[in-house]
């Protein structure tokens, strides 16, 4: 059997793959088995942020896997307390909680969240609101607190505790107060599996007012939004937002997994011994590649990727074929008149890697892209729009 014959034979049918192979990949090119050379828009799902394998990232991983692969969290390890550390520092916030994953990453933040609403407010005080069109991952507690019914069908009955209102809705938030005692909001600055799109600046600040004068906790997702895809570190700083939980993970280990709940003061505290855990949580090869990448944020980079996020929007709006452009920084999303799969299908034939969101193409790249190359796939993605 062949790569594709043994995946569809052994591997669960979870991923409605594209037809290719890849062997290898160097900063934002990758290559097929056959040899064929793309240039990479997607970056892992917004994973590879400083491109695949780079260099300082590998030697970075390379040296602790070589001293110390995995040590449970029963011991202290230098890269854990080191990332930590970076994190609080780079953001305000207070402690982090290491996980594998932005699913795990919300759990915290969903457990920390209702630890902190019952003991200060009450047992009767666990309801989170997220936003409609909304994604917070794919655990059975994460998916219920998505605002998308679509992923709701198929694994009833849900968890409970959960309520969405309609991004910019404001009365429904104040209607909902009246009759239900609300732990926290839980927002995403841009809804990425929902089609690429920011929240409205006005609402985000009504949101924040809102919290700080009922004692409700601000909670931000920024597994796809962080760790430098918008322009910033991380997204809320964008909107001046001062969060009191963050959830972040893709982006963070440079390619490994990894996921970070970061916690503000109020909840600093929340957790002791024994309250949540995780076995590969705080990984060293993990957080040492965190380490690289963290360190490296600076806002040279950042306005980097906000001078190709500019490029990309001068190019492909009113482009032949594209209705509208939506998104923040490296996290674009492209409606187009045909079909976003068609797109994305002529873009592989002509050597660029896309992905889709929703009805739309989602561009994604590593932060740090050359230009040139960007100019190439900028210029394919325009052609097959435009056919």
């Amino acid at each position: 059997m062949n790569i594709r014959q043994m995946d569809d034979a052994y591997v669960a049918h979870t991923y409605a793959r594209f037809p290719v192979e890849l062997v290898r990949g160097k900063g934002s090119l990758v290559w097929d088995a056959a040899g064929k050379q793309y240039i990479d828009l997607g970056s892992g799902i917004a994973v590879n942020g400083f491109g695949i394998s780079d260099d300082a990232w590998l030697q970075a991983v390379t040296a602790q896997l070589q001293a110390l692969p995995h040590a449970s969290n029963l011991y202290y390890t230098e890269p854990c307390a080191r990332l930590a550390q970076m994190l609080c520092e780079r953001t305000g916030m207070q402690r982090v909680f290491f996980g594998n994953s932005g699913a795990e990453a919300n759990e915290c933040l969903i457990k920390a969240a209702r630890k902190y609403a019952a003991e200060k407010h009450g047992p009767d005080c666990y309801t989170i609101v997220t936003l409609q069109n909304s994604f917070h991952g794919r655990t059975l507690t994460t998916l219920s607190a998505t605002g998308q019914d679509h992923y709701h069908e198929l694994y009833q009955p849900l968890t409970p505790g959960f309520a969405h209102i309609a991004p910019g809705d404001m009365d429904g938030l104040r209607a909902l107060a009246e009759t239900t005692k609300l732990a926290a909001v839980l927002i995403e600055c841009v809804q990425g599996e929902g089609g690429v799109v920011p929240l409205e600046a006005g609402f985000v600040q009504a949101l924040s007012d809102f919290c700080a004068k009922n004692d409700v906790l601000l909670a931000v997702d920024e597994v796809q939004t962080g760790n430098g895809r918008s322009g910033q570190l991380y997204a809320y700083m964008t909107y001046g937002l001062k969060p009191d939980i963050v959830s972040t993970a893709k982006g963070l280990g440079g390619g490994l997994p990894i996921g970070a709940c970061l916690l503000g003061a109020k909840v600093a505290d929340v957790f002791g011994p024994g309250d949540h855990g995780s076995t590969f949580g705080g990984n060293p090869a993990s957080c040492a590649g965190g380490v690289s990448i963290v360190s490296r944020m600076d806002e040279a980079l950042l306005e980097g990727v906000r001078a190709r996020s500019a490029y990309i929007f001068s190019e492909l709006e009113g482009a032949p074929g594209v209705e509208s452009v939506t998104g923040l920084g490296l996290m674009i999303g492209i409606k187009t008149q045909k079909p976003a799969r068609e797109v994305v299908a002529k873009c592989i034939e002509n050597g660029v890697l896309c992905l889709t969101a929703k009805d739309r193409v989602r561009l994604l790249p590593a932060l740090n892209i050359p230009m040139e190359q960007l100019k190439q796939a900028v210029a394919v993605l325009k052609a097959a729009c435009a056919e």
